[in-house]
């Protein structure tokens, strides 16, 4: 185990470099000019001259990814093009949003998919299953951007439930905040919750076949203690898998949920970045998302050890 550790930790450096690299070699692809953004499109030579030299683009591109990666080594992100506000602050204040985001969009799918791929799996090709595997198949195609509309329609524009203004529900205090926050935590959980009933209840399926489950049965243990004791906690390993990385990749900003609720998330802020061409402030999002998911990831890896101890990390 600790062997396995120490090699997935070395590769994290090795990993976050490609990442930004690759990113760093996209942003000179994508259209637009950040001075153009600052300025706009009639401004003087001079003027667009002075800005281009003081946010150092007018070096090479060679000069200037030394500078970023020489910054970030030394936990600077640098500063946003747009505002001049510290990226390593814009994080921190869009993270925690996030983060609580992610957090209760994960617990929503797991207290409600996986009760649901339990009770489907032991009520097999009844009618309770298949009106289950069709919601979930309903969950897994519609679209979040959609549901979200329709969220949003309903719950807020219709019957005013909450603000239309995010940010005045969370200044208004912690249970307004979770409040708000449950609307596009659930629209966020639809399609996990879909994925964690099926996944739930094709592992439950194939794990009551095997033979040790067979001989826990001729001990004459009632179905829900073969079911909940000894079945689900082997089932529940693809789950973890799945649960694990959509929660990476969650905590790295959901960017259509976020944009669509107007949360102030990383999602929305790096789409932001994006639009504007705000080069340290994409660089920056996307590198703390990249290790926010290298890191969830290599957890997730760990529980499985937990979860299962046939599984041995790092052996062949």
């Amino acid at each position: 185990m600790f062997e396995y550790l120490v090699k997935r930790l070395l590769l994290i450096p090795v990993t976050l470099l490609g990442i930004f690299t690759i990113t760093f070699a996209l942003l000179y692809l994508v259209p637009g000019d950040p001075v153009s953004t600052i300025m706009g499109e009639k401004t003087d030579a001079a003027t667009r001259e002075a800005i281009t030299r003081q946010l150092n683009l007018d070096k090479p591109k060679v000069v200037q990814y030394g500078m970023y990666l020489g910054n970030i080594v030394q936990g600077d992100l640098g500063k946003s093009f747009i505002t001049r506000r510290s990226v390593n602050e814009a994080i921190l204040d869009a993270f925690p949003h996030t983060l609580a985001l992610a957090l209760l969009s994960v617990l929503i799918m797991t207290l409600i998919g996986i009760p649901v791929g339990i009770i489907s799996a032991v009520k097999q090709k009844t009618f309770l299953d298949r009106f289950v595997m069709v919601s979930a198949i309903g969950g897994v195609s519609a679209p979040n951007f959609w549901v979200g509309m329709i969220v949003l329609y309903v719950f807020i524009y219709n019957l005013r439930l909450f603000p239309m203004n995010p940010l005045e529900t969370i200044s208004m205090g912690f249970l307004p905040y979770i409040g708000y926050l449950i609307l596009p935590a659930a629209v966020l959980g639809v399609r996990g919750i879909a994925v964690v009933a099926r996944l739930t209840r094709s592992t439950l399926l194939e794990v009551v076949r095997q033979d040790y489950i067979c001989m826990v049965r001729a001990k004459g243990l009632t179905e829900r203690v073969v079911i909940l004791k000894h079945a689900l906690r082997n089932a529940l390993i693809p789950v973890i898998t799945y649960v694990g990385m959509d929660l990476a990749f969650l905590m790295g900003g959901a960017v259509v949920t976020e944009t669509v609720f107007a949360w102030p998330g990383l999602g929305r802020l790096a789409v932001q970045a994006l639009r504007q061409k705000d080069i340290p402030m994409v660089l920056g999002t996307v590198l703390f998302t990249a290790a926010v998911i290298v890191i969830a990831n290599l957890i997730t890896d760990l529980c499985y050890g937990a979860v299962d101890p046939r599984v041995k990390l790092g052996k062949k």
